[in-house]
């Protein structure tokens, strides 16, 4: 594949068409090792780990990113094991970390038709990403105090019941605010921890899960996470910029959870990107902030909410849930006010 002189694999891809070499940068050895990958402990994954990226060289000028089989959620003892025998033969080691709406994998839940408390369930199960980021970074420090090695969560997102009449096996399901909402706090998390977060991956694209475009024979839509993904395009290539925000909670039943995710990034031509989620379905919440070392003279934002926290695209109606102007943020001797909406994402670009 990547190797540009003569051999016989080399010679039988010229013979199909292909005369150069691909550059392929990134290759997981194995994945879910521990799961349907091979029913694995993590002291065998590593003999195999060792055995299948001695055959993955370097030629020419293609570097290769060697990414391991990482924990399933919360397996702690994977990620000791594999950082302590391989983490020197290793650029990534990898996360998967699924939102289950009910905690229940026999009984997903339904992608649209949901209540409140199964959203406040899912919300909470969505913020478990930041612990388990912390506590998978802090066995990796451990091994690795240079952060050479990148986390890569590169299977998230949230997983309901397939929609009603649909192949079971396609995983096809619908996508709603609440999955915008989701999208966004898992977003601020992976750059709120991009000093180890290297690479973060919905697990599919099109038609599959959490998607960002669904397709109907020659019709297509864009899904409300579509829309996460083109408001946050402005903290790629940024540099993240630390942000301490004390919020009210949003509480259900007794439990409460914060109401506000925020991250934030400073790109190549000065300006501030700050993405913020309202996690609370039914209260706008008024933020007061202070931007310390920066003379802001200017903010404009962009919007993502919907009238329900349910509400989603079809392909009769497909900008039901799409971004809009913001203009409820405003600048007043050096501090930030906005009035952040329910249920909403929102961007802000200050210069």
């Amino acid at each position: 594949m990547t190797f540009g002189g003569e051999s016989p694999m080399a010679n039988l891809r010229r013979q199909n068409g292909r005369e150069n070499p691909w550059k392929v940068k990134f290759w997981g050895v194995g994945n879910e090792s521990w799961g349907c990958g091979g029913n694995m402990t993590p002291e065998y994954y590593c003999d195999q780990y060792r055995r299948y990226s001695t055959y993955l060289n370097n030629y020419g000028d293609n570097r290769l990113y060697k990414i391991a089989c990482g924990a399933n959620s919360a397996d702690y003892n994977w990620t000791e094991v594999v950082m302590k025998n391989i983490g020197r033969q290793m650029q990534g080691l990898s996360l998967h970390y699924y939102t289950i709406p009910t905690g229940d994998w026999g009984k997903k839940g339904s992608a649209t038709q949901f209540n409140e408390t199964e959203y406040f369930s899912t919300i909470s199960n969505t913020l478990f990403m930041d612990e388990l980021i912390r506590k998978h970074s802090t066995i990796m420090d451990k091994y690795d105090p240079q952060k050479r090695v990148g986390l890569m969560v590169d299977e998230w997102g949230v997983w309901t019941d397939v929609e009603p009449g649909t192949n079971p096996g396609f995983l096809y399901q619908q996508n709603s605010l609440r999955d915008a909402i989701l999208a966004g706090i898992n977003l601020n998390i992976f750059n709120n921890h991009c000093d180890r977060v290297k690479m973060a991956n919905l697990a599919q694209t099109v038609n599959v899960l959490q998607a960002v475009i669904l397709t109907d024979n020659d019709k297509m839509l864009l899904t409300p996470t579509y829309w996460v993904y083109y408001l946050y395009k402005v903290h790629q290539d940024a540099t993240m910029l630390p942000v301490f925000l004390t919020s009210d909670t949003y509480e259900l039943n007794g439990k409460r959870i914060d109401a506000i995710n925020v991250s934030a990034s400073k790109d190549a031509s000065g300006k501030i990107h700050i993405t913020l989620v309202n996690i609370d379905p039914n209260k706008a919440q008024a933020i007061d902030t202070e931007l310390r070392g920066f003379s802001a003279k200017k903010v404009s934002g962009k919007i993502l909410t919907s009238a329900k926290i349910n509400d989603y695209n079809t392909f009769d109606k497909p900008n039901t849930v799409s971004v809009k102007d913001f203009s409820d943020a405003k600048l007043s001797n050096g501090k930030l006010n906005i009035n952040l909406p329910a249920k909403s994402v929102v961007m802000l670009e200050i210069e």
